[in-house]
């Protein structure tokens, strides 16, 4: 089973607050900017266990999980 990895999200809110994450920054402090969000949705995480809004991001031309349970962001770690 994967672990929850915390992760610090940059998100940008428009005028409905509707958020939208923009960067990600790593546990060891790397940042990385999301190219692009492909889809969201309520989801578990089924790796690393919890659930929240999931989001399908392209960073780096790879296709990760970001998932958000309020208040805390986390990936799945290895």
């Amino acid at each position: 089973m994967s672990r929850k990895v915390s992760v610090e999200v940059i998100v940008h809110f428009d005028v409905i607050g509707k958020m939208t994450p923009m960067s990600i920054t790593w546990e060891d402090g790397r940042k990385y900017e999301i190219d692009k969000i492909l889809d969201k949705r309520q989801a578990a995480s089924l790796k690393a266990g919890g659930q929240g809004i999931r989001y399908t991001c392209r960073i780096c031309n790879k296709e990760t999980y970001l998932f958000y349970e309020n208040p805390n962001w986390f990936v799945e770690g290895k």
